[in-house]
């Protein structure tokens, strides 16, 4: 260690900075985060729920340098209490969020043949299918209408249950559960509403012991047969798999709230159809997609970084949404710009909790955007931009409801 180094005893370590968990309106981006960017690159952080203080690097190449270092690890967090913003946090065995490796692989082989890119090209025509009869519906019944209600919901919701495997008879149940968890009221609702997810993810997969299906519930069925993974391993991989869809209805309601609100760059996605992928890109960075931080890592060693001692124990986030901003990175970072020439976003994270579904995500999100501008190509709000709708209390940002005509 330089002399330079700080300590936690030293007075020169940085205050502990409280960031309650604000609503903020429309895709407004934390202006608490804000302030952390400009103080870091390390800061400190006390979030609403939890115990003690932690870590906050918000700089790309940090972050990516943390999140690919295995002197961080996930899993010590489920035996501690570390400073978090929700007020539930009750992770499960098997969970890919808070496993290290070897884990990690051993817990993703299972499922990683239902999100392949070769697997999504065969679920493309299937997952169009869905969104066309959705559509068929909305164009019926003509404007106004509430997309997120008639297409942004239900459409992930469908999709993510082919993939998994869940039967129509019971998607809204599941979907019920989802979007209660991923609230931030109530520990009480969410508890129960965990209990009734968790418990029927237990039962599918019991029940698909013998089967021969690629969907992601007989995936797992057939591995915990083979004795591959535990059933409670099991039951804690699917569970985050199920809730994720929930990230591209709000992810998408983002985007095109921004396509309706900047004529520009409407007229960009019309006229040059062949760059849509690099808009795409260019919002899943700047969209504002969740709520303050994720989920931590504990230093599992001293760790220097900026002159900074992390020492052993201490908890660490990182935040994708500041990376995505890091002015060292991009240039303008506050400035959506389709044609900029810079690093990939980090909006689905980095290193070995990359996310799952990604490829997934992507082909939903391509979807999703390519066939409502397509199918409605007047499509515009039906209300000013401000009375739209914002999600309230929630870990993942996006409006409640985008009422539109055409």
């Amino acid at each position: 260690m330089t002399e330079e180094t700080t300590t936690l005893s030293d007075p020169a370590a940085p205050e502990i900075r409280e960031w309650p968990t604000k609503d903020l309106t429309g895709t407004q981006f934390d202006p608490v985060l804000a302030e952390l960017m400009r103080e870091g690159p390390l800061t400190r952080i006390r979030l609403p729920f939890g115990e003690g203080w932690a870590w906050l690097a918000t700089r790309y190449e940090d972050v990516k340098a943390i999140t690919n270092d295995p002197r961080f690890g996930r899993a010590e967090v489920t035996r501690r209490q570390v400073t978090r913003m929700a007020p539930h946090f009750k992770p499960r065995p098997g969970s890919l969020a808070f496993a290290d490796q070897p884990d990690h692989n051993r817990l993703r082989r299972p499922v990683a043949g239902a999100f392949t890119v070769g697997a999504m090209k065969r679920l493309r025509p299937r997952a169009q299918r869905i969104l066309d009869h959705l559509m068929e519906g909305v164009v019926r019944d003509g404007p106004p209408a509430d997309l997120v209600e008639r297409v942004l919901e239900p459409f992930p919701l469908a999709v993510v249950s082919e993939v998994m495997g869940v039967p129509a008879a019971e998607q809204a149940q599941v979907h019920s559960w989802t979007r209660t968890i991923i609230s931030t009221t109530g520990a009480e609702d969410a508890e129960r509403a965990k209990n009734g997810l968790y418990g029927w993810i237990t039962e599918t997969v019991r029940s698909r012991a013998h089967s021969t299906g690629d969907d992601v519930y007989s995936l797992l069925g057939a591995a915990v047969y083979r004795g591959e993974i535990s059933e409670t391993e099991a039951v804690g991989l699917a569970g985050p798999l199920q809730i994720g869809g929930e990230a591209v209805t709000h992810n998408c309601g983002q985007m095109l709230y921004l396509l309706l609100t900047r004529p520009e760059l409407m007229a960009r996605w019309r006229e040059r159809p062949e760059d849509r992928g690099a808009v795409i890109d260019e919002l899943l960075r700047w969209i504002p997609h969740r709520s303050s931080v994720g989920l931590a890592r504990i230093a599992l060693e001293d760790v220097e970084l900026h002159g900074v001692r992390i020492r052993a124990g201490d908890p660490v986030y990182v935040s994708y949404l500041a990376a995505n901003r890091d002015p060292e990175v991009y240039a303008d970072p506050d400035r959506i710009d389709p044609d900029r020439d810079a690093p990939p976003h980090l909006a689905f994270g980095n290193g070995p909790h990359y996310c799952t579904g990604s490829v997934l995500a992507r082909l939903q999100t391509e979807l999703l955007l390519n066939t409502l501008l397509d199918r409605l190509p007047g499509l515009r709000l039906a209300v000013a931009p401000e009375e739209v709708p914002w999600r309230r209390k929630t870990m993942i940002r996006g409006p409640r409801s985008l009422p539109c005509a055409w």
